[in-house]
């Protein structure tokens, strides 16, 4: 495993130097590609040349001076069956920041003199021969465009543009890590996502059990359009009681990956949860519409708890199910 991981990490590495670099000259990494889920408005794309042409090289040309910080860095074999089953697939993940200052036009956001930071989250699905067949890549858009002054969501409950590498832990975990801190973040996660998140009776927030596996102080790093929370509080006020209100059906099910590596625990999944938009939401009245949400999740444990999570929902993708083109008040203002 630990070989494996390491391998796999060098060649995500080397891929995404590639990417930001010169994006059409990754195309020899990913020859057995089949399926990599980008964000709203890019959507699936399903050979590497379509992953270049409408992801990486119009980014990397509306913003040339492009440099990708990273945040976290972690690797792992995946158990995201809620059945219990392993699944047993090998993933490399990883966030932080885009830099940059845009000149032209890209995914219908128009152009500022703003200086970005454009928060990133990407896994990587490896074959047993170390090559790249899936992959999953959310950028915050909503909070983009909130930099550039041209907010497509009301202002967030929580903190804007409050995105952190963890707090007093090196989140880039380059070697090999502590098998029992792996199996010990693992076990808390899956008690987490498919116990405590999948536990709402639909009438309390108790019912979740929240503070078993949140710390009071816990960070909460939620996407453009919900804001950072920093404190479990927080969390409950600004994010879990307006969600729930809004999709209160909503069920983990769908996880493509879930694994740890020593004390961080990542996931992913285009459809991880499912449910109905059945309440009020961000501005936006119930439609009753059947919904998948795209995330992507790092968690930090300390001890039996999580200090600090990282979320990314692809607020664009999640919006366009309730019938609402978030971007099409910024392509109409771009034309």
């Amino acid at each position: 495993m630990g070989d494996t991981n390491q391998r796999n990490k060098q060649t995500a590495l080397t891929l995404w130097a590639a990417l930001d670099r010169d994006p059409g000259a990754a195309l020899p990494m990913l020859s057995e590609l089949r399926h990599w889920q980008g964000p709203e408005p890019v959507g699936v794309q399903t050979c590497p040349e379509s992953v270049v042409a409408q992801m990486f090289a119009p980014l990397r040309a509306a913003i040339p001076d492009l440099k990708r910080q990273m945040h976290i860095f972690v690797a792992g074999q995946s158990d995201a069956l809620n059945e219990g089953d392993a699944d047993g697939a090998h993933w490399v993940a990883g966030t932080g920041y885009y830099t940059g200052l845009a000149v032209a036009e890209v995914f219908g956001i128009p152009v500022t003199d703003a200086d970005l930071r454009i928060r990133w989250g990407d896994f990587l699905r490896f074959d047993a021969a170390g090559r790249v067949t899936h992959a999953q890549t959310i950028w915050d858009l909503v909070d983009w465009c909130d930099q550039i002054g041209h907010p497509v969501l009301p202002r967030p409950r929580g903190a804007m543009h409050v995105y952190p590498a963890p707090t007093g832990f090196d989140g880039i975990l380059r070697a090999p890590q502590d098998t029992q801190e792996t199996a010990e973040t693992l076990q808390l996660g899956r008690a987490f996502i498919f116990g405590g998140l999948n536990s709402f009776d639909e009438s309390d927030l108790s019912s979740m059990g929240m503070a078993q596996f949140f710390h009071p102080n816990v960070k909460w790093y939620g996407p453009g359009g919900i804001g950072a929370c920093l404190s479990l509080a927080e969390f409950e006020t600004f994010h879990q009681k307006p969600w729930l209100t809004a999709f209160p059906d909503r069920k983990v099910m769908h996880l493509e990956s879930l694994f740890a590596e020593g004390r961080i625990l990542a996931a992913s999944g285009p459809m991880g949860v499912i449910g109905h938009h059945s309440g009020p939401y961000l501005g936006h009245a119930a439609t009753g519409a059947p919904i998948e949400v795209s995330g992507l999740d790092f968690w930090l444990r300390d001890g039996g708890q999580f200090t600090e999570n990282w979320v990314f929902v692809d607020m664009i993708h999640l919006f366009k199910q309730m019938g609402v083109d978030l971007l099409g008040p910024l392509k109409r203002h771009a034309a």
